[in-house]
């Protein structure tokens, strides 16, 4: 059984004699090799960090544990967040978990479904606003101002401290930090979580080095990318659909201290790279955790760097099932046939 984020690594997070220590069972989450997709691609080694193994099945639970037991250290009773789905269910779970009133904000219509259910069987207050996530950042941000409220989305810094436990572990099972890490970029807080793992670890002697920070934003929501705010983002990758990244400097700062790039995928390409590693790889990530795959992909395609040395590390953000709706309506193919012995036969082509 896993120790949890707050008591395996508390003396590298912001943990006080004050601070609530307890689990739901985050972190720990596997390290999965493809060495076949590895040579396809032309890389040495390639590694999918899958957190939707974590309790709500994403990343977001890292994070979401520290920024929890800090608000119960303040004495906080309510927590509330602006989602595209992910923060909402983490929050929600947390919440319940500690008994905390939890409310989320979310676009109307813009979040899939699978999280949506989540957030509302966690037993949290939803609010869909007719506007987009960056709509409603800014309204969550500003109640917060004029009510006793703790907002848990990335902005509240002990997210970031969290979620940087990953890197944590990659460093401790790969026993060195790798070459290259592939990270998709929404709110643009894991990137920036991430490096500051690594760049700790190193620090700390744990790591001799840190790896090139590659991230990756949707075509269609590409602020960082195009260096300006997307006031109507829009892909099939809900969980990124963000046009104005609250961890926009964060991101930046990665990219340049680590000598990294940060660049944008299709949507086409983030469901090509959905359906592969799945297929290839056994993973069932969300739409938006292909984002990272989509990328090395487009880096190996475009031959401007050299993989063939490197070990690679892709994030997978979260689990499929999280929108179980995309993956229906791209990959359809069922075959119906009688109840008869030689239907069956015959259809698989026996």
């Amino acid at each position: 059984m896993g120790t949890g984020v707050l008591k395996r690594y508390k003396d590298l997070l912001p943990i006080t004699p004050s601070t609530p220590i307890f689990s739901l069972g985050e972190g720990e989450t596997p390290l999965i090799t493809a060495p076949r997709l590895a040579e396809k691609i032309g890389c040495k080694e390639l590694y999918f960090k899958f957190e939707g193994c974590n309790p709500t099945g994403s990343f977001k639970d890292r994070g979401m544990v520290v920024a929890v037991a800090k608000a119960m250290e303040e004495g906080s009773k309510r927590i509330i967040c602006a989602s595209t789905g992910n923060t909402s269910a983490s929050a929600a779970a947390y919440g319940a978990y500690c008994g905390l009133e939890s409310w989320v904000v979310v676009p109307k219509g813009n979040i899939a479904m699978g999280k949506l259910a989540q957030a509302l069987m966690y037993g949290t207050r939803v609010i869909a606003i007719e506007g987009n996530f960056d709509e409603a950042l800014s309204i969550v941000r500003a109640l917060v101002k004029s009510s006793p409220i703790t907002l848990v989305n990335s902005v509240n810094p002990y997210r970031i401290e969290g979620q940087k436990t990953a890197a944590f572990e990659i460093v401790d099972e790969l026993g060195k930090a790798p070459d290259m890490l592939c990270i998709p970029v929404g709110n643009a807080g894991n990137i920036t979580a991430y490096w500051r793992g690594f760049v700790q670890y190193c620090k700390l002697g744990k790591s001799g080095s840190t790896p090139m920070m590659l991230g990756f934003e949707a075509a269609g929501a590409a602020p960082i990318v195009e260096g300006r705010v997307i006031e109507s983002p829009q892909t099939v990758a809900s969980a990124i659909r963000i046009g104005n990244p609250a961890s926009w400097q964060g991101a930046v700062q990665a990219r340049d201290e680590s000598g990294g790039i940060i660049d944008s995928v299709t949507d086409e390409e983030i469901l090509e790279s959905y359906h592969t590693l799945a297929s290839d790889v056994g993973v069932f990530g969300e739409p938006a955790s292909a984002a990272s795959l989509a990328g090395l992909f487009k880096l190996a395609r475009g031959g401007t760097m050299d993989l063939s040395s490197k070990s690679v590390v892709c994030v997978v953000t979260g689990m499929g099932l999280k929108d179980p709706d995309t993956a229906l309506k791209t990959r359809a193919d069922i075959i119906e046939t009688p109840a008869e012995l030689e239907a069956v036969r015959n259809a698989l082509g026996l």
